[in-house]
């Protein structure tokens, strides 16, 4: 009976710890809470974006991961190039900003 219960606790502690490891990040892999904070940063960024009354009429793409954000796309203009990554820079979480807007 005692070894019974001592094997069952090493496999609850085994699945314990394979349970953790999956949610852990890697360097090429994001972690489950990183993805939703990347989520929410650029869910975020584009309802910013969109609501703006210059911005909203160009299509701008908006990727993140850990933290960082990319701007693509086309813009009519040097001070929407600015203006966007200003308005991304007012987005809590925002760690880094890579700006590959082209003006057009």
């Amino acid at each position: 009976m005692k070894k019974s219960n001592i094997v069952i606790r090493c496999l609850l502690v085994l699945a314990l710890v394979a349970a953790l490891a999956a949610c852990a990040s890697t360097p090429k892999q994001a972690s489950t809470g990183e993805f939703i904070d990347d989520s929410v940063i650029t869910t975020k960024v584009k309802t910013l974006l969109a609501a703006d009354n210059l911005l909203k009429s160009f299509q701008i793409s908006v990727e993140t991961y850990r933290g960082t954000v990319q701007l693509s796309g086309f813009v009519g203009s040097r001070e929407l190039v600015d203006k966007a990554e200003q308005i991304t820079k007012s987005v809590q979480g925002v760690k880094a900003i890579k700006n590959d807007l082209i003006v057009k």
